[in-house]
């Protein structure tokens, strides 16, 4: 850690001298000696890295360097922020030059420190340093297979699960940490057989610590459509209705990581009764024997053995190779690797993510590593029982993690147990925190970050949850034993701390002074009411994760403000800010905002902002002026909004970003023909309007749309306006952005007829069809189809007669129908498309009958891919 924390604070040293040398003018010396010390820092910290777990004399001195870099740190940015603030006022306070002093102070510290480091480097000279490998090169190819081992348990929970019975049925497989509780069950849910049985199957991820109400609303969710009564009703009365929805009908409900007895009857309140519907399933994993026994009662449970020594051979092969096939010379020591594992998948999976990491071409050297991790593997758990050896596992995958992805898998104990990580969301965060710095001009910071993720997940650090339609990760999640490490480690590098309170209100654990990142998920109430932490000067990001929303009253928003000065990630939607307190405004060091606010417009003064990359707004109204100039917000890479946002109209026609890759919802009258050159790699752009005056040319500028050479994604919300002409057209095709290669439209209401001109799209992959986007009852595919398209989703239509062949649609992977409640069938020669693997739908009864007919010829043709998803159930 020391290592990353060193690289990132000299990448902030050059970028402060690069862009905002006014600010350090006073103090303008000491930084750049300070910058000279830190490279020497470097130096010795990627000489010594392999050398500091045996050699307490370099731990010492990796903790010396590690604490002086946090402190020249907050020097730094305690000293930039004061002259920003100061500098508006045209003079230097004592304040200021009581910083400098200071920077001088620590600097004569880092002199110290240095000087011993030289003495050290010349002591260490003579060992010859094994030279780290570049390891983001070495990706895993997406591995689908079925989930090994298990089978015989697999087997016995499918014949309980689709077994008829004359009561209500809870089935509980238990089994300590780092079995394969989860996977196995998850394999089980996604299981054709259990698919075409229950069409209605709810996962819902419950660990250690959850809220009733929103654990409900999840479930909710998968069965009805949530409007505010709902959100507004408490946990028992949510309880009450999801037990109603689930009287009648077959489905099943995974509860997954269920930790107490006590948590089991806090669920069991929105279940059915017992005997009430016999058709209903539900499964739950626990680490607690306990909870299964009350669960099930009066049934058996099932406890999860370990894995056999041919099963862990089997995984070991597929996690460390990619393949079954090993060759003959790796088969000694990688079945003592397996055999040492003790029957843990989830060891098995993190020693083999290690591994995978070395191989090699020659066969020899991949040998000779194997061979080296096999006596360390056996050296380091000797003599631990089973709960420590996986700990260890872990710590050792840790140590194997290169110095730049240390610092991005710690973030992720930020997240709340169990959570599902949006890609992008966490990507951005990593770029605010300056985890990921531009190496070359051919990747962008977005692209990097998309690697580390990459690699996290193929080293088995992380899984990968949802796909994109264009097949990248979307959401991630990790395991709960790698969080809780994640979490331990970051507590001893004084890294992060997750916030919690006791029923009576009091912290647990006390929050440190020291902590640089804190998160909150839940009781918002305690955390307002009191102090803030003493740390909160010194955090660098602040996030609250949470299904519920908390109005903040402008005492407690200026409060929170007030306690954090040195913010760069600030991630607090759940908290509902009523006005903005002009601190905020101080708050220069801000790369990642995401707020929501009940506010009308974006204040000017969001442009003292300067670092600002990521701006995400969330607001009640249907609109949002932008009096802030985005045009100035030179560091600005995404600004997102579900308002139609108005933008300031610059009077400098030459302000632009290179920057800049989303803009959306931005309004019609803000589509501006400057707007390709003002943002000329914009990737991702949203309008929100009255499209018809786009389109008719009657307010902003139709070509900008063709004039955007990169622009790859386009969202058109069409808000109809009193007065004013009905939108009857799409632009032509050649109006389209060249490379636009996804496309959603909402509220368009147009006629069948016009869709036709999507299909001459050449780019097109991805088409989302959303809240009446076309109307009418007949859908006659004409020409020559939608030939690039690969996902398409229709939600809320009146479309009753799809008239299509597979030829119109030759490469489509996925289908979404949702509230396509008249749609009568899918066309049956969709099941002749050989790309096409998933369909999902949401109240289309009709139609299921050719859903149906469509799933059992792909099974006929051998299409075992294939799966269906429907609610309501099929039955």
């Amino acid at each position: 850690m020391a290592e990353a924390a060193t690289e990132f604070l000299l990448n902030n040293l050059k970028e402060v001298v690069k862009h905002h040398a006014y600010l350090i003018k006073d103090a303008k010396g000491n930084v750049e000696k300070l910058e000279r010390d830190l490279n020497v820092f470097r130096a010795f910290l990627k000489d010594t890295a392999k050398m500091r777990k045996n050699d307490e004399k370099i731990m010492n001195m990796w903790k010396e360097i590690h604490d002086v870099v946090y402190e020249i740190e907050d020097v730094i940015d305690f000293y930039i922020a004061k002259t920003n603030e100061e500098g508006r006022q045209s003079r230097v306070t004592r304040l200021l030059k009581n910083r400098a002093a200071t920077l001088h102070s620590v600097g004569q510290k880092v002199e110290s420190i240095k000087g011993r480091v030289e003495e050290m480097k010349e002591e260490i000279s003579a060992h010859k340093l094994e030279e780290d490998k570049d390891e983001t090169s070495q990706i895993r190819p997406p591995r689908k297979t079925d989930v090994v081992g298990f089978e015989d348990v697999t087997n016995e929970l499918k014949q309980r699960l689709l077994k008829e019975a004359d009561y209500f049925d809870v089935i509980s497989l238990i089994g300590m940490f780092g079995l394969g509780k989860t996977t196995l069950a998850w394999k089980i849910y996604n299981d054709q057989d259990i698919n075409l049985r229950f069409p209605t199957r709810i996962w819902v991820s419950v660990s250690a610590q959850f809220i009733d109400k929103e654990i409900f609303l999840r479930i909710l969710n998968e069965l009805t459509t949530l409007n505010d009564d709902l959100r507004a009703k408490t946990g028992s009365e949510l309880a009450d209705i999801v037990a109603a929805h689930l009287q009648n009908g077959r489905f099943l409900i995974v509860l997954d990581d269920v930790w107490s007895d006590t948590d089991w009857e806090r669920l069991r309140a929105a279940l059915p009764p017992d005997n009430t519907n016999t058709r209903g399933k539900v499964l739950i994993t626990s680490r607690d024997k306990e909870v299964g026994v009350v669960a099930s009662k009066p049934r058996r449970i099932k406890e999860l053995r370990f894995f056999t020594e041919e099963e862990s051979w089997e995984l070991f092969r597929l996690e460390a190779l990619g393949k079954l096939e090993c060759p003959y010379d790796l088969e000694p020591s990688g079945r003592t690797i397996a055999e040492n594992c003790d029957g843990l998948p989830l060891a098995i999976v993190v020693i083999g993510g290690i591994l995978f990491k070395s191989l090699d071409p020659n066969v020899n050297a991949t040998k000779r590593e194997w061979e080296k991790v096999s006596k360390h593997v056996s050296s380091y758990i000797d003599g631990e029982d089973k709960t420590n050896r996986m700990k260890k596992f872990i710590s050792l995958s840790y140590e194997h993690l290169p110095h730049h992805l240390r610092h991005c898998f710690l973030y992720l104990g930020l997240f709340p147990e169990d959570y599902q990580i949006s890609a992008s969301k966490l990507i951005r965060m990593w770029i605010g925190e300056g985890f990921i710095q531009q190496k070359d001009r051919y990747n962008s910071l977005e692209e990097i970050g998309y690697k580390y993720l990459q690699n996290l997940i193929s080293r088995n650090l992380l899984k990968s949850v949802k796909l994109t339609p264009e097949g990248n990760v979307k959401t991630c999640q990790i395991h709960d034993l790698l969080g809780d490490f994640c979490r331990n480690e970051a507590a001893t590098e004084n890294f992060l701390q997750e916030i919690k309170y006791n029923n009576e209100g009091t912290r647990v654990p006390p929050t440190s002074n020291t902590y640089r990142r804190l998160s909150i998920h839940s009781n918002f109430s305690y955390f307002i009411s009191s102090n803030p932490p003493p740390s909160a000067a010194r955090v660098r990001s602040f996030v609250c994760f949470s299904d519920t929303h908390h109005p903040l009253a402008p005492q407690e928003s200026t409060k929170i403000i007030e306690a954090f000065k040195l913010l760069r990630v600030f991630d607090v939607q759940p908290l509902k800010f009523s006005t903005i307190d002009k601190e905020f405004y101080n708050l220069v060091h801000l790369r990642y905002i995401a707020l929501s606010f009940t506010l009308l417009k974006l204040p000017s003064h969001f442009n003292k902002l300067w670092n600002i990359q990521t701006l995400i707004i969330d607001t009640t109204s249907p609109t949002l002026k932008v009096e802030a100039d985005i045009w100035k917000m030179k560091h600005l890479r995404h600004f997102k909004t579900k308002a139609s946002a108005i933008l300031l109209n610059s009077t400098n026609s030459s302000d632009s970003t290179n920057e800049l890759q989303t803009l959306s919802l931005i309004s019609v009258e803000s589509c501006t023909k400057e707007l390709p050159s003002r943002a000329r790699n914009l990737k991702k752009l949203g309008i929100r309007g009255t499209l018809s005056l786009l389109f008719e040319q009657e307010a902003g500028s139709l070509d900008s749309l063709r004039n955007m050479e990169n622009l790859r994604k386009l969202k058109l919300v069409n808000d109809e306006q009193q007065g004013v002409k009905k939108l009857s057209r799409l632009p032509r095709y050649d109006e389209f952005p060249p490379g636009l290669r996804s496309l959603t439209l909402c509220s368009t209401s147009l006629s069948w007829k016009n869709i036709s001109t999507l299909g001459s799209l050449e780019n097109l992959e991805v088409l989302k069809l959303k809240d009446r986007a076309f109307t009418g009852n007949n859908w006659d595919v004409n020409d020559g189809g939608f030939l690039s398209l690969q996902f398409l989703h229709i939600e809320q239509t009146d479309l009753a007669f799809w008239r299509a062949s597979s030829h119109h649609y030759p490469k489509l992977r996925s289908l979404v129908l949702k509230n396509c409640d008249k749609l009568r069938e899918i066309p049956i020669e969709f099941a002749d498309i050989s790309s096409f693997q998933m369909l999902e739908m949401h109240t289309c009864i009709p139609a299921v009958k050719s859903a149906k007919e469509i799933k059992n010829k792909k099974i006929e043709a051998g299409g075992s891919e294939f799966t269906l998803s429907a609610f309501p159930p099929i039955e």
